[in-house]
C-alpha cells in the first residue's frame, strides 16, 4: 500500500527533468498535494500563488499560452467549484495545455471535513467541453497517468487521492487516456470501478464467488472520454454491469457508463458511490461503511443485480 499523492509528487519530478516546459503551481498547499517534491528540485518552475484559486488558474492559463505546460495543484473542491469559472473559459474556451490536479477527493481526505471533500468533482469537469478526467486507481497508475498527460495536448483533470490503498498494479503499469483495463476476468457480472474503488471491487471478487457468482473487473480511470467499447463488450458478454466510484452516483462514473449503455447495449445496471447525501468527517472505515461503498455493500448489491439478469 502507497500514498497515491506520493506517487505523483514525485512522479512530477521525474516528468520535470525530462521536459523544461513542466511547471508547477501551487495554492497554499503544496505539503498536502506533494508538489513540495517538485518546488524542491525545480525552485525556478514552482510558482506559490497562496490561497487564491481563481487566480492560480488564471496564472496557469497564461503559461500555457506562451508554450509552457503547467501543472495546477490544489484541493478538488476548491478546483472544482472555486475556479470553475476561470477553468471553464481561461483554460477550456481556448482549449490550453493546462493539467488540473485536484487532491483529496472523495469522501476520504483524512478528516479534513465535509467543506473539503470532493464528492461532485467528476460530474463538473466532464461536463466542460474537451476536458479530459482521470482517477488513477493506485500508485502506479498514478506515475503512468502523470507522463501520459504531459503528452497530451489540451486541458486535463486529474483526480489524487490521499491515503494510502491496496495497489491494483505494479511498475510496469501503462495507463493510456480513454482506454479501461480488464483486472479480474468473470462471465456473470461486471464491475466498472474508477480511483480507489477499483481495490475495493477486486476485494469483492473473493466472495462473490464463494456466492457462485464469477465477477468481471474493469478499471475505468478516465471517465472522459470513456472507453465505450469496453462498456459495450462487458454488457453484452456478462448482461449486467454495476459501477463503482469515490463520488456521487449522480454525474461521475456511473452516469458516463450509464450513457453507454442506454444508448447501446440496454442491460441491468446498478451504481455504487455516495447516495446524493451530504458528507460528514470521519476515518476512512468508518466512511466507507456509512455511506456504503465497502466490499460487504457492494457483493450485497451484485448478487441482486444478477438476479435481475434476463438470460
Amino acid at each position: 500500500m502507497a500514498e497515491i499523492r506520493e506517487a505523483f509528487g514525485k512522479a512530477l519530478v521525474k516528468l520535470g527533468s525530462k521536459n523544461k516546459n513542466i511547471m508547477v503551481l501551487d495554492a497554499d498547499l503544496a505539503s498536502s498535494t506533494k508538489t513540495t517534491y517538485f518546488a524542491d528540485k525545480y525552485p525556478e518552475r514552482f510558482i506559490q500563488c497562496g490561497i487564491a484559486e481563481q487566480n492560480m488558474v488564471g496564472v496557469s492559463a497564461g503559461l500555457a499560452s506562451c508554450g509552457k505546460i503547467p501543472f495546477v495543484a490544489t484541493f478538488a473542491a476548491f478546483i472544482s467549484k472555486r475556479a470553475l469559472d476561470q477553468v471553464s473559459i481561461s483554460i477550456a474556451y481556448q482549449h490550453l495545455n493546462v493539467k488540473l490536479v485536484g487532491a483529496y477527493t472523495g469522501l476520504f481526505n483524512g478528516k479534513t471535513g465535509a467543506s473539503h471533500m470532493a464528492v461532485e468533482d467528476i460530474s463538473i469537469m466532464r461536463a466542460i467541453p474537451g476536458m479530459v478526467v482521470i482517477d488513477p486507481a493506485d500508485e502506479f497508475e498514478m506515475v503512468s497517468a502523470v507522463f501520459e498527460i504531459a503528452k497530451h495536448e489540451g486541458p486535463v483533470y486529474l483526480r489524487e487521492t490521499r491515503d494510502e490503498w491496496p495497489a491494483v498494479f505494479g511498475p510496469d503499469c501503462k495507463f493510456k487516456i480513454g482506454k479501461a483495463r480488464i483486472v479480474k476476468d468473470g462471465t456473470d457480472v461486471t464491475i466498472i470501478s474508477c480511483g480507489v474503488m477499483t481495490s475495493v471491487a477486486l476485494q469483492a471478487v473473493s466472495l462473490l464467488k464463494t456466492e457462485g457468482i464469477s465477477t468481471r473487473v474493469v478499471n475505468m480511470s478516465t471517465i472522459k472520454p470513456i472507453d465505450k467499447e469496453m462498456i459495450i463488450k462487458c454488457a453484452k458478454e456478462t448482461k449486467a454491469i454495476a459501477t463503482a466510484e469515490n463520488h456521487n452516483i449522480y454525474g461521475g462514473l456511473g452516469s458516463a457508463v450509464s450513457e453507454v449503455i442506454v444508448e447501446e447495449n440496454p442491460c441491468p445496471m446498478v451504481r455504487i458511490g455516495i447516495l446524493d447525501t451530504l458528507n460528514e468527517a470521519g476515518t476512512n472505515e468508518e466512511l466507507i461503511k456509512k455511506y456504503k461503498m465497502n466490499t460487504e455493500y457492494m457483493v450485497e448489491v451484485v448478487k441482486k443485480l444478477v438476479n435481475r439478469k434476463v438470460n
